[in-house]
């Protein structure tokens, strides 16, 4: 799930662009399958019955209290649901013999709406003959141990799952024979065992320097008119929404979402006036972070990046997307889908600044679908991604990478007008652009 820039922040920098040549290559549909968005799952034993229901808090007032009582105008769905949601995936990663671990968000976008949404990693298996996805397994996330160095909603439950009011997962890795996790409230960086249980929390300290966001736990609300602590400079849902893993598993490389503030500006940070985020470097093995950061150029200043995965040595694959969605051809979508790319990078490859080479890119919304295979979205042979909120990538072979959305279930419209978005997964065939110099 995302926010956007405040006005002021956008007008700060507003006109900027990366002025870096690139080069488009095509991208063909060779496979597509889909996870209803209304797909729930039961709540974990010890959890309560509290969880047996989700999405009490996304009314209007904070609080729904009648079953199905809050109706979303934009697509009729009437929350809250029975069960746990299962959609939302925000990270990826390819497992081989056609399975992938997916991550679930946070559950309804914001720390405010989610306190009862418990937090889950899945591994998946579509069935790209029928366009099903069938669910492997299910890992919930929990703190046994007491590893959180904040309360966390479950804290005197003998259970302790962390929820959506604990954190805002968005990217994903398997390291050993756990998993290592990205967070957008704090953000923290988050290890996790093969259970689903905290072994580690790490603040964001590169340098020693502290970065926070608004929903760090450790930020007081300030009085009307304060200003925020300085060490504030993360913007809300500008956190970790991406995050790679070196070949060798020892080094992973969080990226933020966002810019961060630049206080000597009163601006989000730029470089030569190009909007950037922050790439870091962390090891996976003890949580320390290095002192190195590079910057990863953004095409216009209130573009957001929705995943990261290195593919092969120091290359990668990073999305940037802009804010809005459903197909332009179609014409109903007030705020259309413009901007969805996949850009290739190095990590060895940027200039005198830090700043990231972007090598080559695939347009999202010019799919080649000749053959038809996707079951909605292609008009005269072109397929398109309408998502505001494109979340996965990672490479599958040779050849072909899977790209997935985030469908920030019951809000997304992007498919179709009037219905909430499902869970989409497609190959495409990309050999030209992997191998792109």
């Amino acid at each position: 799930m995302t926010t956007t820039f405040t006005a002021a922040a956008l007008l700060a920098i507003l006109g900027t662009t990366c002025a870096q040549a690139q080069q488009a290559f095509p991208a063909r549909l060779t496979a597509h399958a889909q996870l209803p968005g209304a797909t729930f799952v039961p709540a974990p034993e010890g959890a309560g019955a509290h969880y047996n229901v989700s999405g009490r808090f996304t009314g209007a007032e904070g609080r729904v209290t009648d079953l199905y009582s809050e109706v979303q105008a934009a697509n009729g769905l009437a929350l809250p649901f029975p069960g746990q949601p299962l959609q939302g995936f925000s990270g990826i990663r390819s497992l081989g013999d056609g399975r992938f671990l997916v991550l679930t968000d946070n559950g309804f976008g914001t720390k405010a709406n989610s306190s009862d949404v418990i937090l889950m990693v899945n591994i998946v298996r579509p069935d790209w003959d029928s366009g099903r996805v069938a669910i492997e397994r299910t890992i919930r996330l929990s703190d046994p141990d007491q590893k959180v160095p904040f309360p966390i909603m479950n804290e005197a439950t003998p259970g302790r799952f962390l929820t959506g009011a604990d954190f805002d997962l968005e990217s994903i890795q398997p390291v050993g024979d756990g998993y290592w996790l990205g967070d957008e409230f704090g953000p923290w960086l988050i290890r996790v065992n093969g259970a689903g249980e905290v072994q580690t929390v790490v603040a964001t300290e590169p340098g020693g320097t502290l970065l926070r966001a608004p929903d760090n736990a450790f930020v007081a609300a300030p009085n009307p008119g304060a200003a925020l602590p300085e060490e504030v400079v993360v913007f809300r849902s500008g956190g970790y929404e991406g995050m790679a893993l070196s070949e060798d598993g020892q080094t992973l490389y969080p990226l933020l979402e966002k810019p961060v503030w630049d206080a000597a500006a009163d601006a989000p940070e730029t470089v030569d006036g190009v909007p950037v985020l922050r790439l870091f470097e962390l090891d996976a093995q003890t949580g320390a972070f290095s002192d190195r950061v590079r910057y990863y150029p953004l095409e216009a200043p209130d573009h957001a990046i929705g995943d990261f995965n290195l593919i092969g040595g120091t290359r990668g694959l990073i999305i940037e997307r802009d804010n809005g969605q459903g197909d332009p051809r179609e014409g109903w979508a007030e705020t259309p889908a413009a901007f969805k790319r996949i850009y290739l990078v190095d990590l060895e490859r940027l200039d005198e600044n830090g700043v990231l080479e972007k090598i080559a890119y695939l347009d999202l919304m010019q799919i080649e679908d000749p053959d038809g295979i996707a079951p909605r979205g292609t008009i005269d042979g072109i397929f398109t991604f309408p998502f505001v909120t494109i979340e996965n990538v990672d490479r599958v072979d040779d050849s072909q990478i899977v790209v997935a959305n985030d469908n920030n279930y019951p809000f997304s419209v992007g498919r179709a007008q009037g219905q909430a978005d499902d869970n989409e997964i497609m190959l495409l065939d990309v050999r030209d652009f992997l191998m792109a110099e």
